[in-house]
């Protein structure tokens, strides 16, 4: 269905149900991992970095592929899509790609790779990644394993990230608009910003920039993306008994999964370091 500028049908609920309690046991999950314990070290926060700085990247193309779908890239423009997925949208790559923060402006990636440089985590094997695979405009399976191959990139953010291209080589948009709603939220819970805390205090401060990149992203998700989200939802599937609901919720399920399969990764090899 190519969308229209308006929409108007009602939330579909029953098929929200179904999404939310699919996704329930996942994001407890994601809630109590031991991840979060298992960062007890500067040593052990930057071989998180070195992993999560690639799931920060790959939001990136989820989001490009919902932009070109449910706005108007095109010249000439034209109003097209969803009023309000569109708000939702633009909203988050103005936010994503051109944030004000510490009086700059600057992308999330970019402050997450200034925040790894200041607690000197490594960034040149995720820079070589990223340089290898936007050079060649190829994002197949094929391609990708190529660039984590030459950049050495670590595992289990190469298996995330693979899963995430998955979703846009379906080249549907309800699955893409799935994986990047319910498989990006806010993950990272308040009690391991507590505890990154604690560990600054005897570090002078090397973990500062990482904070603020935490905190920022749970300042401008604020109250409005949720209900946003669901609205996108509903624009992209359709009604109760549409089949697109089907192919959304799982692949909402396997983004989640995903995350919860990027933080065993980096548990395993965690404890793999400490033996």
């Amino acid at each position: 269905m190519t969308p229209t500028a308006h929409s108007d049908f009602q939330l579909p609920k029953r098929a929200i149900e179904r999404l939310e309690k699919r996704l329930e046991p996942l994001r407890k999950k994601l809630e109590k991992h031991p991840l979060y314990a298992a960062v007890q070290s500067v040593d052990d926060l930057r071989y998180f970095m070195q992993n999560h700085v690639f799931a920060v990247w790959d939001f990136m193309s989820l989001l490009k592929v919902l932009q070109r779908h449910l706005t108007c890239v095109d010249i000439p423009w034209e109003p097209k899509g969803f009023r309000e997925s569109r708000r939702l949208i633009n909203e988050i790559v103005l936010g994503e790609e051109s944030d004000f923060v510490g009086g700059q402006n600057i992308s999330h990636l970019e402050l997450y790779l200034d925040s790894m440089k200041y607690a000197k985590a490594d960034t040149a094997v995720f820079e070589k990644f990223m340089h290898t695979i936007c050079k060649s405009s190829d994002y197949t399976e094929k391609s990708l394993e190529a660039a984590f191959a030459e950049a050495k990139s670590p595992r289990p953010a190469a298996e995330f990230v693979k899963r995430t291209f998955e979703f846009i080589q379906s080249g549907k948009v309800h699955i893409v608009a799935a994986a990047f709603a319910f498989g990006r939220e806010d993950l990272i819970p308040l009690m391991f910003t507590g505890l990154l805390r604690d560990m600054n205090k005897g570090l002078g401060g090397i973990l500062d920039t990482f904070i603020v990149y935490l905190e920022r992203h749970i300042e401008v998700d604020g109250e409005d993306h949720g209900p946003m989200s669901l609205r996108m939802m509903a624009e992209v599937c359709g009604g109760e008994e549409d089949p697109r609901w089907d192919e959304a919720i799982e692949a909402a399920v396997n983004a989640l999964q995903a995350r919860v399969d990027l933080w065993d990764g980096v548990v395993a090899e965690l404890n793999k370091r400490k033996q």
